[in-house]
């Protein structure tokens, strides 16, 4: 799995609390988790991308949003380069743990019960995502 890299210009931990909503900065500094059924990206169905509230980087485009009855923006694939992956076994359990390639952030979770092609559900916290509609 990759690890996350911060870049060379990296903002502090202060940049960030004074940079993101507080329930984004718990959630993508801090490794937290919006409750479940909350996001309003939960029922955003228009075209277009899927962004890092963090540094804006395009994760996701929206064809490959799925409803998968989690209670989170679900994915079935990113796009290329645009996340990296580190184990987590912080909940007794591992996991895979999805953060942004460019700034690191938390997004949330992949998962191995997605539909095809992939298999795979990216399970994104939506307060770690901003909606660009085409």
């Amino acid at each position: 799995m990759n690890q996350p890299k911060p870049p060379a210009d990296a903002k502090t931990d202060a940049d960030w609390r004074a940079e993101l909503a507080p329930d984004t900065y718990t959630v993508m500094r801090k490794h937290g988790t919006e409750r479940a059924g909350t996001s309003p990206l939960n029922d955003e169905h228009r075209p277009g991308m899927y962004a890092c509230a963090g540094c804006s980087l395009p994760l996701f485009e929206s064809s490959t949003k799925f409803d998968s009855g989690s209670g989170w923006p679900s994915f079935f694939a990113p796009l290329p380069s645009a996340v990296a992956m580190t184990a987590d076994r912080r909940l007794g359990m591992e996991r895979t743990e999805v953060h942004c390639a460019r700034c690191g952030g938390h997004l949330g979770h992949v998962f191995p019960d997605g539909p095809d092609p992939t298999g795979e559900r990216y399970c994104m916290n939506g307060v770690a995502l901003r909606f660009e509609p085409r």
